[in-house]
């Protein structure tokens, strides 16, 4: 009996069954500011002899914290290489909103700067040999869903943006939408007060001339920030949690990568 036991451990370790998500922090620049990013993989899945899809994950104006990273493991264990980036510089995080104010607001007043910020952390992702880099993805909460949808706007090749409760996701120069390559997909809380009037309107006008494949979802009863279980804790006015439209977000955006992508996993 014991050596029955032993061969089908010996079998599971072969086949990986023992595998488990990894994660390492890597250090990076855009221009002479110093960067650090998360990437998280599963290494049962992402091998350099087969590697999978990779995703580019831009944080909320919180900064490069443990929500990302979070959301990060998920996607490892979705089957994807996951890298998420830093906007503000190694170590630039806070929970205080008159800080993310002031961090996001040097970022995010100059799109060529934000855009070359998350190109920063694309080209690390890509340059990881278990990514298949044919296959690439980003996702951005709040104002990494802006940030998500700039980077597109620079040409990457990226099969599929989902951006979750952005404020603003129509371009400054509607020109820049004609460089997006793949599927953009909007998911807003219907309550969401963040959102300038007029922002959907505009951003679906957008897409119509560009000619772009899209989606705009829009979900009941959800305001800013819908997606972050830590939400309500910064007491923001008009920034909640909401678990029916966390948990159908992310379902939209594991149906977009599967279709663009195929099942990463075996």
């Amino acid at each position: 009996m014991r050596t029955v036991l032993l061969w089908i451990g010996i079998c599971l370790l072969a086949n990986g069954a023992f595998a488990a998500v990894q994660t390492k922090v890597i250090e990076y620049k855009d221009g002479d500011v110093v960067l650090e990013g998360f990437l998280a993989w599963d290494d049962s899945v992402a091998t350099e002899q087969n590697p999978a899809p990779g995703v580019v994950v831009c944080p909320e104006w919180w900064g490069m914290n443990e929500y990302s990273r979070s959301r990060a493991k998920q996607l490892a264990q979705l089957g994807y290489v996951a890298f998420a980036i830093d906007m503000y510089g190694k170590g630039k995080t806070t929970s205080d909103p008159k800080q993310a104010g002031q961090l996001s607001g040097e970022i995010m007043r100059d799109a060529n700067a934000r855009r070359a910020r998350a190109s920063a952390g694309l080209n690390v992702l890509t340059a990881q040999k278990i990514v298949d880099t044919s296959k690439l993805g980003a996702i951005g909460y709040c104002m990494g869903g802006t940030v998500a949808m700039e980077l597109a706007r620079t040409g990457a090749d990226l099969d599929a943006v989902v951006a979750f409760h952005a404020s603003t996701y129509s371009a400054q120069n509607p020109d820049d939408n004609k460089k997006i390559k793949g599927t953009v997909v909007i998911c807003q809380g219907a309550d969401d007060a963040f959102v300038p009037e007029g922002e959907q309107a505009k951003f679906e006008k957008q897409m119509r001339e560009a000619g772009i494949d899209y989606l705009f979802a829009v979900f009941s009863g959800a305001v800013h920030a819908f997606t972050n279980p830590n939400a309500d804790g910064y007491k923001v006015p008009g920034v909640k949690y909401n678990q029916n439209a966390d948990r159908r977000s992310w379902s939209l955006m594991k149906e977009i990568f599967a279709e663009k992508f195929g099942h990463a996993r075996p």
